[in-house]
């Protein structure tokens, strides 16, 4: 279709969650669509803005109309590729469980959850004082939830690039040169956060860096965008890289958590999902990919008494 217009299977890929989920939404009036010779049109620009200004309106409707289904969960902040094995693997070992996610960005997802608009917050916001990932963040982001910090895998973010720029790209240096085009993240997602502190460490200007202003909203269309040629380089984990084929060169290992309250920590849809991330069947399955450390996963960095 139009770069401009997507029909349902192409914004349930833009949203990372399944395509009868796009008709849930559709039918609970969540989502900016129209309907054209009987199938339904999404203008990109539309879901686009939806998604950043009316995420925590329509994760609010979708608490509501979910308190109707037994077992339906609602997730929002950053992606991941295994995230999104491990979603369909859960739902696959545990039918009677729904979870509903939103790509906003760790920092929107955290506030989503302070604001009582979602029941997980999947996050990796690094902390540059303290060297830790998501816990300093609790205080400022969650004043009003009694907060349990569950680890689900460690994964390593690095620069993405094609074989052509290959020595070309060596550190965030590199950025600067006038012909390394960038693809960034949104504002408020971690791997946003993440360059950005670099930048400030090593006293580089982001307005020395061509794309910067270029953003995206998860990992795939990151390596997508350089796949396609729209960019040279881009900031993402190590899994899509070797899903698109893709050079890496590395820059840190980083902790992706899911963030709850206590009283949804005992869910019986989150004690699956738990359950499904400890399997064997599905560690060996993601440990093939790489680039992923499985070992603290499951584990309780936090909980507030």
């Amino acid at each position: 279709m139009s770069d401009q217009l997507m029909n349902t299977k192409e914004v349930a890929e833009y949203l990372d969650i399944h395509e009868k989920q796009v008709y849930a939404l559709i039918k609970s009036g969540r989502i900016p669509c129209t309907k054209v010779t009987g199938k339904w049109i999404f203008p990109k620009k539309f879901i686009d803005e939806w998604i950043e200004q009316n995420a925590k309106e329509g994760l609010k409707q979708a608490r509501k109309k979910s308190s109707q289904i037994s077992g339906a969960v609602l997730a929002a902040g950053s992606n991941d590729p295994v995230l999104d094995m491990l979603l369909t693997a859960t739902k696959k070992a545990h039918s009677d469980f729904y979870i509903f996610s939103a790509n906003t960005g760790s920092t929107e997802g955290l506030k989503a959850l302070n604001s009582g608009m979602t029941d997980i917050a999947l996050s990796h916001l690094y902390d540059a004082e303290s060297g830790k990932y998501n816990i300093p963040y609790l205080g400022k982001y969650l004043p009003d939830v009694n907060p349990v910090v569950v680890n689900l895998f460690k994964r390593d973010i690095g620069f993405l690039y094609t074989k052509a720029k290959t020595g070309a790209v060596n550190n965030f240096e590199s950025l600067t040169d006038a012909n390394i085009r960038f693809i960034n993240r949104q504002e408020g997602s971690g791997i946003r956060l993440l360059l950005d502190y670099y930048l400030a460490k090593e006293g580089i200007s982001s307005e020395k860096i061509t794309g910067y202003q270029n953003e995206v909203y998860t990992h795939f269309e990151v390596g997508l965008a350089i796949v396609s040629g729209e960019a040279d380089v881009g900031i993402a984990s190590a899994a899509i890289s070797k899903l698109l084929g893709l050079s890496f060169l590395p820059i840190t290992s980083e902790c992706f958590d899911m963030i709850l309250d206590q009283s949804t920590y005992f869910q019986p849809g989150v004690q699956s999902f738990i359950e499904t991330l400890n399997a064997a069947s599905f560690r060996s399955r993601v440990e093939k990919i790489g680039g992923y450390d499985f070992k603290d996963s499951g584990k309780i960095l936090h909980s507030s008494h």
